[in-house]
């Protein structure tokens, strides 16, 4: 009897892991994967052990990412990145133990938690950067699939890793514009969806309907990956970009466009839609609704990143 129980609570824990392990999006675990390794470097050299680790190892981790001006938020990743992996290998870390929160508090005291951010890619930069694809002397295919990229990441305030994600059939062109049907997002993790819509633009240039239109009559595509890799005798394949590759065509247009690109990331188009669309005055439901952000803490650094000079003081001065 008690053989069975013993029997029956170990396939419990097998089950229960294999849920854990399922309950993260692939590329998020992945991230976590990646910041648990620089963490299983530094646990080598110093001669600890990183799973199961201790609270007071993981402090002096945190001690040493501060020592390397580490910013406050890729510390705190860190820490969850840490405890996820102990969680999915079926150990417990106390990640909220003293000697983990108030070194923290202690780094943050003695070191300040302001960070520089990554500029957003706003309308006038967006616009530059069409314009510079535009004007390469490229082949037309191309050119049709990178700036559909860069205007579909912004238009929709999209991830990367959903921009790559998408498919053909994940579109519904209709008179309006066009509905875009995301199957699962970072913060939809039980694969729910949701439907982002895309109206037509006056300025046709810089419309991502009338871009993606051209791209798909362009590339033929009507079923799979929607943006695709192109092979060194320049075929389109049918494996889909990544989404660094996605960063890397950001960076790439934005240096072309005389956009210093240091001050960018892959994040840039979302971030510049969502501040972009708080400079217009759209309302913070609205932006949350597109953007997929499930707690309105980051739209609220966005809009008052847009507010800056939009309600500064100043302007109320005649100088």
């Amino acid at each position: 009897m008690m053989n069975n129980i013993i029997t029956d609570i170990k396939a419990l824990q097998e089950e229960t892991l294999l849920n854990l392990q399922n309950s993260k999006a692939n590329n998020t675990v992945r991230a976590y994967k990646s910041d648990f390794n620089d963490f299983g470097i530094f646990c080598a050299q110093n001669g600890f052990k990183s799973l199961p680790s201790d609270p007071k190892i993981v402090s002096l981790y945190l001690t040493h990412l501060s020592t390397k001006d580490a910013k406050m938020s890729t510390l705190k990743r860190r820490l969850v990145s840490i405890g996820v992996i102990h969680k999915l290998k079926g150990h417990y870390l106390d990640t909220k133990h003293p000697a983990i929160i108030e070194n923290i508090m202690g780094i943050k005291r003695r070191k300040g938690s302001f960070q520089k951010a990554k500029k957003p890619i706003l309308i006038n930069s967006l616009k530059k950067i069409i314009n510079v694809i535009d004007q390469q002397k490229k082949e037309e295919i191309k050119k049709l699939r990178d700036r559909s990229i860069i205007l579909i990441g912004f238009s929709g305030g999209f991830r990367r890793n959903e921009i790559v994600s998408l498919d053909y059939q994940d579109l519904d062109f209709v008179s309006e514009g066009l509905k875009i049907n995301l199957k699962k997002s970072k913060t939809d993790q039980f694969g729910e969806g949701s439907v982002k819509a895309l109206p037509y633009f006056n300025n046709t240039q810089y419309c991502p309907v009338i871009s993606l239109k051209k791209w798909i009559n362009i590339s033929n595509i009507n079923s799979g990956p929607l943006f695709r890799r192109f092979s060194k005798s320049f075929n389109l394949s049918n494996n889909r970009l990544t989404d660094q590759t996605v960063a890397l065509l950001i960076k790439k247009y934005l240096t072309l466009a005389g956009i210093n690109s240091k001050n960018y990331s892959g994040h840039s188009l979302r971030s510049g839609f969502a501040t972009s669309a708080a400079d217009a005055g759209a309302e913070e439901r609205s932006i949350m609704a597109m953007t997929g952000h499930k707690s309105p803490e980051m739209v609220r650094r966005y809009i008052k990143e847009a507010n800056l000079f939009k309600n500064n003081p100043l302007n109320k001065l005649k100088i």
